[in-house]
């Protein structure tokens, strides 16, 4: 499937009295944390960082129009367009907004981003189905009958799949379907360019294998939830296998973006790293080595790193 966005007209009625930008905010251990803001900036050519301290997003940008990469909390929704704006351009020229994954900490603000921008929003199946109700279903990892999180719904959300691109003028995005940390998990590649050095970018969503309750990755068994493990790890093998130069990820402390990005000098960028996807896979596919290995009740890899942490 080809899903080509055309750029909307300049002069589209608005309403006398604008939507709000934020909606009623989410409260967690993390939430301030990762809600700090930060100063947007540019990854590479025509790819910024509007993200917060903790969650990640990304604009990439055009002359005929924007696409814009998860919407984190519903309270930053604000801080979000406030970057976007600091960098010289407009939520208004943002003409699609894609969701990596449907959780409330990086999916809660695009109801509000949606609403200020007039953009199409796109995710996955299963990732709509989250956007649309406002909350984790079921068959999430991180399903909690209660408390149950709510965030502002969004109204309509159009499908992609695996290998699908999204297109705005020039730029051309696509799909690669990674479930394991949710069902819908989506990560996005694309190519920027500064002159004619071309580098390929990777938006890679979570491979935590976090779960809530008694969820358990290997199944629960006749009549309970299916083993998903071997879809989890072919997510995370694909994510290993993708061209990448640069990573983002949906958490940028998972990979020291923000850090590595401060620490660029002159020619000496560090978050150009052709090694950058492998590692980030590695890390997972350790991590859910130890959790099924735990789940199955054998004994722990040799080389399983770390715990799993919430989100």
């Amino acid at each position: 499937m080809l899903a080509t966005v055309a750029t909307m007209a300049a002069g589209a009625v608005q309403a006398k009295t604008p939507a709000p930008v934020q909606d009623k905010p989410v409260n967690c251990d993390s939430c301030k944390e990762w809600n700090a803001p930060v100063k947007p900036f540019n990854v590479f050519g025509n790819t910024w960082y509007v993200g917060t301290a903790g969650l990640s997003a990304v604009l990439v940008t055009s002359p005929q129009g924007h696409i814009l990469l998860d919407g984190a909390l519903p309270q930053s929704a604000p801080l979000i367009i406030a970057n976007i704006q600091a960098l010289g351009f407009r939520i208004e020229d943002v003409k699609v907004i894609l969701n990596s994954h449907a959780h409330w900490d990086h999916a809660g603000g695009i109801a509000a981003l949606q609403r200020a921008s007039g953009a199409t929003v796109m995710a996955s199946a299963s990732g709509a189905l989250g956007l649309q109700s406002g909350t984790n279903g079921k068959d999430d990892p991180q399903y909690q009958a209660n408390p149950v999180v709510h965030v502002a719904k969004v109204r309509k959300v159009s499908l992609v799949g695996e290998g699908d691109t999204v297109k705005v003028g020039p730029l051309t995005l696509t799909a690669h379907m990674t479930p394991g940390h949710t069902p819908g998990g989506t990560t996005w590649t694309w190519t920027s360019c500064e002159g004619d050095r071309c580098l390929d970018v990777v938006y890679a969503d979570s491979l935590n294998p976090y779960a809530s309750g008694d969820f358990r990755y290997t199944g629960k068994g006749k009549g309970g939830s299916p083993d998903i493990s071997a879809s989890f790890e072919a997510s995370i093998a694909k994510v290993a296998a993708l061209p990448c130069d640069i990573i983002i990820p949906v958490h940028p402390g998972t990979t020291d973006v923000l850090g590595k990005a401060a620490r660029r000098s002159g020619t000496d960028n560090p978050l150009i790293d052709a090694s950058a996807c492998r590692a980030y896979a590695a890390e997972a596919d350790g991590l859910l080595a130890k959790r099924l290995a735990k789940e199955r009740g054998e004994a722990l890899p040799l080389d399983a790193k770390g715990a799993a942490h919430a989100h």
